[in-house]
């Protein structure tokens, strides 16, 4: 199984179980993209409050007797998280996110090392530590 497809299913068996107990944002949480987690998990419960507000008496009603005016709405939108987390768990991550090239400007060289892009100008690599060329050594006099 690809790392992908393992952390796709965690985040959907995460975010059904989250789902099932009526808290959404699990599977984000899994993710750990907490914004997402806490913007599903509020919008999720404003939801649920404003429909139990509007459609029951609600210094009466208990979870036996909520009807299928606020139960199917709210299911609709804790399987619409659940997709929503498998989407966030399958897209590609986010290219420059620590990349240094993002940071500057001018043309960059690969590493000979480790492959990362650098700045041509260094003498070194930032990464590991290594010559910018392979022919560079520390034995050498400047």
């Amino acid at each position: 199984m690809v790392d992908s497809d393992r952390r796709a299913l965690v985040a959907v068996a995460a975010s059904a179980v989250g789902a099932l107990f009526g808290v959404a944002g699990l599977g984000h949480a899994y993710l750990r993209e907490w914004a997402r987690a806490f913007a599903w998990f509020t919008f999720v419960l404003g939801t649920g409050l404003l429909l139990i507000a509007a459609f029951t008496d609600p210094t009466t009603v208990t979870l036996e007797t909520l009807p299928l005016r606020v139960t199917l709405p709210l299911a609709a939108l804790l399987l619409v998280h659940t997709l929503d987390a498998y989407y966030v768990a399958r897209r590609p991550p986010a290219s420059g996110s620590a990349a240094p090239s993002a940071a500057t400007d001018g043309p960059t060289v690969d590493c000979p090392s480790c492959g990362r892009e650098l700045d041509p100008e260094l003498s070194f690599c930032p990464w590991c530590a290594g010559p910018r060329t392979p022919d560079d050594d520390a034995d050498s006099p400047e």
